[in-house]
């Protein structure tokens, strides 16, 4: 009885922090809506670098608007709560980093990838559907966000490029090679038709971009053509899903959607907890409690917002405290656009909430009107990804402003990581948990989600943009380090268009180590470059 009463004490602590803590970020700044930030974050605090004394770079950060780009001012902690002591600066700011970095990884790996396998099921999509749609979705939603933004909110249409291009390169180098070193040693193979087909419409809509960049000027019904192509892609994997699905016989296809794609972590879960309880001593549960104590503030406000109707975690009072608060994070958090859609997302999460209430039963999740509740997930775990991506990046801002890294090395670098991360981590974690049809799902996102994020991303601005100035065309900023991204990128590609099915579409070290060999080598030019090495090639 005491547990259960100290579980309720301690529920209603959480409930009412996490109040306070929308109130707080309601009413405070919130972070910048555009990759331009990134660089005016940079440029404004360029200055304290300049000055000696730590009282003076504290009232400098504290005086200029652009040195704060997060919900927490991290150049004020350096400079004024740890201005003698530079080392606990250091140490706060990497202690926190890495609570970030563990908020990411949790949120992709508990809540993310457990939605995107159980949406699959529940719409019955194969794993290269679920690759080609919800993945891409839920990873780059910020990406699109920040693309529409820049090309239509900042006018510097030019970064909007560049970072949609960067994420894309990171994505399908970067995060392939990682992930063909990490499950070299399985065997894993992917689909050839489907990867054949992701890699040459790849290469198709970088064509059209570079041709966009030539031309220097594109009109409305051109880049509504672009934006449309997403669509076709869509009906073509759809086409080859049915005709798939009609060779080999529905049943087979059925059995292959319907098997969990993380069904062996439950397992591992449940021997985990098995052989704990077994050996249990009164110092593994001193240990045990602490982790969880610590664990507490970071695990509880995403527990109170993200609902989860997994049997193992289903819990009644849980369920009707995410579908009551989720609303209220999502319109504290778009406040600045609205403080009436604060006001409609509490309505709304009271009416949630009671409807939750009526209709769950606190024996286990619902058998029926399951969707809403693991597209609810879906959403919520990519909103808490969302924070605590754009958190991260001004972070690593901050570090670079302390540092005196230059602007540009950040924008190739910083800009592209922390917009990708969530991929990173989320394919990462799909292939390793999910066995070969993870692998499928991982590596069909790494493609599938550039591809979203190109053609909706940088597609919907142009057509926004464009818009606005109808009939006329809209002009393109010329860059001349988009025709560099984009040779690297189609190289990537073409390499892992002619290794794979080389090694009979098995994903190995050989496929890994080029892929990372080929961003390593455009992150070199890059900062050569930056540094005036290399001026000759602009």
């Amino acid at each position: 009885m005491d547990f259960f009463r100290n579980k309720a004490l301690s529920l209603c602590a959480s409930f009412s922090f996490l109040l306070v803590s929308i109130f707080i970020v309601a009413t405070s700044s919130t972070p910048p809506q555009s990759d331009n930030w990134l660089y005016d974050a940079a440029g404004d605090c360029s200055g304290v670098r300049e000055i000696s004394d730590y009282r003076a770079k504290c009232a400098y950060v504290r005086s200029s608007s652009g040195c704060s780009n997060g919900y927490l001012n991290y150049l004020e902690i350096f400079y004024c709560v740890c201005g003698d002591s530079p080392a606990a600066g250091y140490l706060c700011l990497l202690l926190w980093m890495s609570v970030l970095f563990y908020v990411l990884g949790n949120t992709t790996s508990e809540y993310f990838c457990p939605s995107v396998e159980s949406l699959s099921r529940v719409l019955r999509l194969s794993p290269t559907i679920a690759g080609t749609t919800l993945l891409p979705l839920g990873n780059g939603a910020n990406d699109v966000f920040s693309s529409v933004i820049a090309f239509t909110g900042s006018g510097d249409a030019d970064v909007g490029l560049s970072s949609v291009l960067g994420g894309a390169f990171f994505i399908s180098c970067f995060v392939v090679g990682v992930v063909s070193i990490a499950i070299s040693s399985r065997g894993v193979k992917v689909d050839r038709a489907s990867f054949v087909r992701d890699v040459l419409f790849f290469l198709f809509v970088l064509c059209c971009v570079i041709a966009i960049n030539i031309f220097g000027r594109i009109n409305f019904w051109f880049s509504l053509c672009f934006f449309s192509v997403y669509f076709l892609y869509i009906a073509l994997v759809s086409v080859m899903q049915f005709l798939r699905r009609k060779e080999v016989g529905s049943g087979q296809v059925l059995d292959d959607v319907e098997v969990p794609l993380l069904d062996h972590v439950d397992e591992h879960n449940k021997s985990s907890v098995s052989d704990s309880v077994s050996d249990e001593s009164w110092c593994r549960r001193c240990i045990v409690l602490f982790v969880y104590v610590v664990e507490l503030p970071v695990s509880l406000p995403r527990r109170l917002t993200i609902p989860d109707v997994r049997d193992e975690n289903w819990s009644k009072l849980f369920a009707v405290a995410s579908a009551t608060l989720a609303p209220m994070l999502i319109g504290a958090l778009c406040i600045k656009q609205s403080f009436a859609l604060l006001l409609a997302s509490i309505v709304v999460g009271i009416l949630l909430g009671a409807a939750s209430l009526a209709l769950t039963k606190g024996a286990g999740p619902p058998k029926r009107w399951v969707l809403p509740w693991l597209a609810g997930c879906f959403l919520m775990s990519v909103t808490w990804t969302y924070i605590t991506v754009q958190e991260l990046v001004s972070l690593l801002v901050a570090f670079g402003n302390i540092l005196g890294i230059n602007p540009a090395i950040l924008g190739v670098t910083v800009l592209a990581w922390g917009n990708s991360l969530g991929d990173l981590i989320s394919s990462l974690a799909m292939a390793l948990k999910g066995g070969a049809d993870g692998a499928q799902v991982a590596i069909s996102g790494c493609y599938a989600g550039p591809l979203f994020n190109t053609l909706v991303g940088l597609g919907f601005s142009l057509v926004l943009a464009s818009l606005k100035v109808y009939p006329e065309g809209y002009d393109v900023p010329n860059d001349s380090d988009v025709y560099e991204t984009v040779g690297f990128l189609m190289g990537g590609l073409l390499w892992a268009l002619v290794i794979l099915p080389k090694r009979n579409m098995q994903l190995d070290k050989s496929l890994g180590i080029g892929l990372l060999a080929i961003y390593l080598c455009f992150l070199f030019v890059r900062i050569l470059k930056t540094v005036g090495i290399l001026q000759f090639v602009s």
